[in-house]
């Protein structure tokens, strides 16, 4: 025995916004780390590396998880969308970007990929609104900045809307 730890590495294959890549991976590598620099999906974002903040949000087969929680290899053969994953084909925002926007519902920015990918399986669910609900359900995801009001306002709006 030399002493030199063993890390065993894996090759994980996802389909990631639709496009299926593959990357070896160090088994013990969280999925957020995997997107990030395996992959080059920066969008999603590392806040608390405890999965309080909501910061890492991706969906996983439709389902929200915390990147930060989840090893890569937990999500081989997985269809992951991240924040990159929301734009049109022609490279437009989504509605829930456009609504972000127009409601002035992120200033630093660095929650709002967390929040955009939540909203997403929100909306997704069909729901039936209401502030009170509308707040239960971002309550995953903490913001330092805005005070949630215009993040609550744009959702709001989509509900009515429902979209997308």
């Amino acid at each position: 025995m030399s002493g030199v730890p063993v890390i065993d590495r894996s090759l994980v294959t996802i389909r990631a916004n639709g496009v299926t890549l593959s990357a070896e991976a160090d088994v013990r590598m969280t999925l957020a780390d995997f997107l990030r620099d395996r992959l080059g999906l920066t969008g999603t974002h590392l806040g608390c590396e405890h999965g309080v903040c909501g910061s890492c949000t991706v969906l996983l087969d439709g389902r929200s998880v915390r990147s930060c929680l989840m090893l890569a290899v937990q999500a081989d053969g997985a269809d992951i969308e991240t924040v990159e994953g929301l734009a049109t084909p022609e490279g437009g925002l989504h509605p829930i970007q456009e609504a972000f926007a127009r409601h002035h519902a992120l200033q630093c920015g660095f929650c709002t990929p967390g929040f955009l990918m939540t909203v997403k399986e929100y909306l997704a669910e069909k729901p039936a609104g209401g502030e009170a609900e509308v707040r239960e359900r971002l309550s995953g995801n903490l913001c330092r900045c805005t005070g949630y009001q215009n993040i609550v306002a744009a959702v709001s709006e989509l509900v009515e809307e429902g979209q997308p």
